[in-house]
């Protein structure tokens, strides 16, 4: 059977351009590849065609929509995995009308279909005393432990981002007054944040347990595992689990997902809710503009916004079988050797 100029362009574009000329890694391909599998499900389950006689001219806005509209309602997918749909779409057809020039109107038609906006994901974070919650599920009677209640107070406190804490060296720590922790954030930028007394008092025990207090470990990272190295942010990630698991058991209504960014999060929060300007909290959190700052306040006024709702009294008022042997959906399931 003959390739339509549809099949042929998508298999120089697969196999040749991308690989070669764009230089994306398989996996890449691969995502690409899955974009255009759909959009060969799509043609004939719902078009009634032969995705092997699916051309150039058939690839239209109208057609991209209606995918993107089943994509939704009968694939179920999200609105992201449909945006990223269609940016797999606006790269093809920017590569197919460089080879077609008589398909350039139709290319730029669909280059103009708008990414959709999705809801924003409430910002996660913990109140204080879930914050306590957890720092309290810490036993103190052993070594590590009193360790991880220097690392989670930290990592609360400073509001440091993972690899910040991590990367934290015992010379970073001053623990005279004014009290305050270096940290080197992105870009390799510095900031000197000020610690809280209770949790300075931690943190002299833990430096006076492990003997930290001394010239010669000064380089040394302030948070080592058993074997003296910096703890990764897996491992930091790993001990927050532990607690919050532990802290479960008299906290239920504790959230099931808390990572490290989540206790960054939650101070935040408290600070901004404790009447600190957004300009302080930036400058506080690394943040380069007020604007990321800015995602707090409005998250803040949400939570008042669902509190004065609840409070308010109540007024009433009167995918089918594919078959696999199709010569296009061959090509691309084999592309790469993958299924």
């Amino acid at each position: 059977m003959k390739k339509t100029d549809f099949a042929q362009c998508l298999e120089t574009y697969l196999r040749i351009y991308l690989p070669g000329q764009a230089g994306l890694s398989e996996n890449t391909i691969m995502a690409y590849r899955d974009t255009f599998i759909q959009i060969l499900r799509f043609t004939e389950n719902t078009r009634k065609k032969s995705p092997d006689k699916l051309t150039l001219s058939d690839f239209n806005v109208s057609f991209i929509e209606e995918f993107l509209g089943w994509l939704e309602t009968e694939n179920h997918n999200s609105v992201s995995t449909r945006n990223q749909r269609l940016a797999s779409i606006r790269a093809f057809v920017k590569y197919a009308r460089s080879r077609y020039p008589e398909f350039m109107l139709e290319a730029q038609k669909i280059s103009d279909i708008r990414v959709k906006k999705r809801p924003k994901p409430e910002l996660a974070h913990l109140t204080p005393d879930e914050v306590r919650a957890i720092l309290e599920s810490v036993p103190t009677d052993n070594r590590y432990g009193r360790r991880d209640l220097a690392l989670l107070a930290l990592l609360y406190d400073s509001a440091a981002r993972v690899q910040e804490l991590c990367d934290l060296r015992v010379r970073d720590v001053r623990l005279q007054k004014p009290y305050t922790v270096k940290l080197v954030g992105k870009g390799q930028k510095s900031r000197c944040v000020p610690i809280m007394g209770n949790t300075t008092d931690i943190l002299k025990k833990y430096v006076a347990e492990n003997h930290l207090n001394v010239p010669e470990k000064a380089s040394n990272p302030f948070f080592a595992n058993h074997m003296n190295t910096a703890l990764t942010r897996a491992g930091v990630a790993y001990i927050l689990k532990k607690y919050c698991d532990a802290a479960r058991r008299n906290s239920p209504g504790l959230p099931r997902m808390i990572s490290p960014h989540v206790l960054r999060h939650s101070k935040a929060m408290h600070m901004l809710q404790a009447g600190m300007p957004l300009t302080d909290i930036r400058d506080f959190l690394g943040h380069e503009h007020v604007d990321t700052t800015e995602i707090y306040a409005k998250t803040d006024t949400e939570i008042r916004r669902r509190k004065l709702e609840e409070s308010q009294i109540s007024i009433e008022n009167d995918l089918p079988d594919w078959n696999s042997d199709k010569n296009l959906m061959a090509m691309l399931t084999d592309l790469c050797g993958k299924s």
